[in-house]
């Protein structure tokens, strides 16, 4: 009653503010989980065995093959643990060098080392390797960051295999290279052991997959790519980054693009101080920046990204592509896209359209939670999804070293939007349930804005040249099953976040579970606009804002103190949000994906940088502008963060001075 009654002076308000209290308290018990829908299971692992997963393949008997990164294969019988019993894990094969990916063929198994194309045959039928041939072998260097990535699987039973680049030459220990071939590359190979390059650009392509016949990879962003995204690749595709270039013109190459093109358009930035490389960082309010579809003309068989997976908020080490082949058994969801990360430790889902000839799409949350890092997933007959985990040396929000579980249907259907689709005047948004018409009509119910990301050798990129979407009206289908958005200012080549908070469940009232979409536009469809006449412009009334914003205040109200500031050495007095309400700019500025309060994540806890006594200024300086060096025990550098606005970021650099 004390936090009401210093926010509502009329007793009137005073009322319908508890009644709305008593009501978000009761919808809070029941508002849809993740967990709901698609419910988590852990495999047990016997003592001693470390599953980190760097190969999941469900067998035609329903066990599970699992690669581990230690080097072992184990064959896990029982794995959803059926009457009750334990799954038994039986050692397939060892003493392989990190292999990360795995694939059956005619009775035997597949995987990539870091040096070789393995197969894996037991000849006698005990579930034991007895037969370890080399299919293909290709060059390596001594440098830890040499990770080989498959296989996969083509229409003509040929193997796709794709591999990182390595770091650090000349001193350079920043910028990716490829010191022997192919590294930077996927390459493709017979059971014969024929090896053709298939195409280069790639930096940590640790996500090759098949999508209808065609080959796709998820990589993840660093110098030269900007984001994490979804690539298809045809053959002789150039993606992005220069170091495979080195092996262009070698015999065989389908790769047109040379080197030499790429740094007369692309500036290396490698500037030389007392004798040394300087580490290249972002320039803010860069006048003239570089993006990677200007060069779409000028470079050989550049491929745009499909789709973009921005970078910290749908992931920051993308992994495995797999598409949902199920039948239906996996939810509503057949045919779509599913990725994973490795670093979030969480799964998102895709969904491709092909427009003017090329692919583009959108991208959306799926599932959290994982305890340790998503690698590879993989789905059984009963349409679980199992997942392998790793996350020795590369961090990730679940805090196990490694894990292997497997996700199901509840048979409950999610209210979230299923697919959407350019149009030439916006979007169309199809859901999985009817929604409620009337509060779709309200322009207010949306949110969006498009941004891109800059083409230069720093670590990732920050969103660039952002600018809010105007919405110019909404059209809602008769079975309320869709809306049209409609947009005055779509960017091609921008991907577009669009954020459906007013949305509800025409069913239940409740929100869209995942209800932000990011849309990367390579291309606006031709087609007829929607004439104005059938546009919905509605906006909620003065009142209705005042209410809205009335009840917000009341649910985020300090009871504590919520009048306490922070400030670190007198220097500027900010009002410190509860744990509750820096909730929501923790995660509209995408902080959680590598922090949280008290746990080291990819980064280190908020309460680990407030014992650095920063002021909440340099935190600022730091959200912006960081310093990795400051922090050499993490892996990760930190991507710039300019475009989280300056209030922000006051804010959430008081909350965590508060911590200390």
């Amino acid at each position: 009653m004390v936090i009401v009654m210093k926010i509502f002076k009329n007793t009137h308000i005073i009322l319908f503010a508890l009644f709305v209290l008593s009501t978000k308290a009761v919808n809070a018990q029941v508002a849809p989980k993740e967990s709901d829908f698609y419910r988590m299971t852990t495999v047990p692992t016997p003592e001693g065995v470390q599953i980190e997963g760097g190969g999941v393949e469900v067998l035609q008997d329903g066990s599970v093959a699992i690669a581990t990164r230690r080097g072992d294969v184990w064959i896990v019988e029982n794995p959803r643990m059926e009457g009750g019993t334990k799954p038994n894990f039986k050692l397939f094969a060892s003493g392989l060098h990190e292999p990360l990916g795995l694939v059956q063929k005619g009775g035997s198994l597949y995987t990539a080392q870091r040096g070789e194309l393995t197969k894996l045959t037991d000849t006698n039928g005990d579930r034991i390797a007895d037969d370890y041939e080399t299919i293909y072998a290709w060059p390596l260097s001594t440098h830890y960051h040499e990770y080989s990535f498959g296989p996969v699987l083509g229409p003509d039973n040929s193997f796709f295999v794709t591999m990182n680049v390595a770091f650090g030459l000349d001193g350079e220990w920043w910028r990716g290279d490829s010191r022997v071939p192919w590294r930077g590359w996927m390459i493709k190979i017979t059971e014969d052991g024929e090896m053709t390059p298939w195409a280069t650009g790639m930096r940590s392509p640790a996500g090759p997959g098949m999508i209808d016949g065609e080959m796709f990879y998820a990589d993840n962003q660093g110098d030269y790519i900007g984001s994490g995204g979804l690539w298809h690749v045809p053959k002789g595709a150039f993606i992005a980054h220069p170091a495979g270039l080195n092996w262009a013109a070698e015999p065989g190459s389908p790769v047109k693009m040379r080197k030499e093109t790429f740094f007369a358009n692309i500036d290396s930035r490698q500037e030389v101080v007392n004798g040394r490389y300087v580490k290249p960082e972002n320039i803010e309010n860069e006048e003239d920046p570089d993006f990677v579809y200007e060069m779409k003309g000028k470079f050989p068989g550049q491929q745009l990204p499909a789709v973009v997976l921005p970078h910290g908020i749908l992931g920051i080490s993308n992994s495995q592509v797999i598409v949902d082949q199920t039948g239906g058994k996996f939810g509503p969801f057949e045919g779509q896209v599913f990725i994973g990360d490795q670093g979030q430790s969480k799964i998102m889902r895709v969904v491709l359209e092909k427009v003017k000839g090329e692919y583009q799409g959108v991208a959306f949350d799926f599932r959290t939670g994982f305890q340790s890092g998503v690698m590879r997933m993989d789905y059984d007959q009963q349409g679980n999804m199992f997942v392998g985990e790793t996350n020795r040396g590369w961090g990730s929000a679940g805090g196990e070293n490694y894990g292997l579980e497997y996700i199901s249907w509840t048979g409950k259907m999610p209210f979230e939007m299923k697919i959407v689709t350019a149009k030439a005047d916006g979007f169309e948004i199809e859901f999985t349930k009817p929604i409620d018409k009337e509060s779709a009509q309200y322009l207010d119910s949306y949110y969006g804005k498009s941004y891109v990301y800059k083409y230069h050798p720093v670590y990732g990129s920050p969103q660039t040249n952002l600018e809010d979407a105007k919405i110019k009206g909404v059209k809602v289908s008769e079975d309320g099953m869709k809306v049209r958005v409609v947009v005055d200012n779509m960017r091609q080549y921008y991907v577009h976040e669009f954020t459906m908070d007013g949305i509800k469940d025409k069913e239940t009232g409740s929100g869209v579970l995942h209800p932000v979409f990011y849309y990367n536009l390579n291309n606006i469809p031709e087609g007829d606009k929607l004439p104005a006449s059938e546009l919905s412009t509605k906006r909620l009334s003065k009142s209705q804002k005042t209410a809205k914003k009335a009840t917000s205040q009341a649910f985020n109200a300090d009871a504590d103190n919520p009048n306490k500031t922070g400030s670190k050495f007198g220097v500027t007095e900010i009002p410190v949000l509860t744990d509750a309400q820096v909730d929501g700019l923790l995660k509209m500025n995408t902080c959680i994906a590598c922090h949280q309060k008290d746990k080291r994540v990819v980064g280190p806890s908020f309460q680990e940088v407030a014992k650095r006594n920063y002021s909440n200024e340099k935190i600022v300086e730091l959200i912006y502008r960081p310093q990795p060096k400051n922090w050499p025990e993490y892996a990760t550098p930190m991507a710039p963060m300019p475009h989280v606005p300056k209030d922000q970021a006051l804010k959430i650099a008081a909350w965590i001075n508060s911590l200390n």
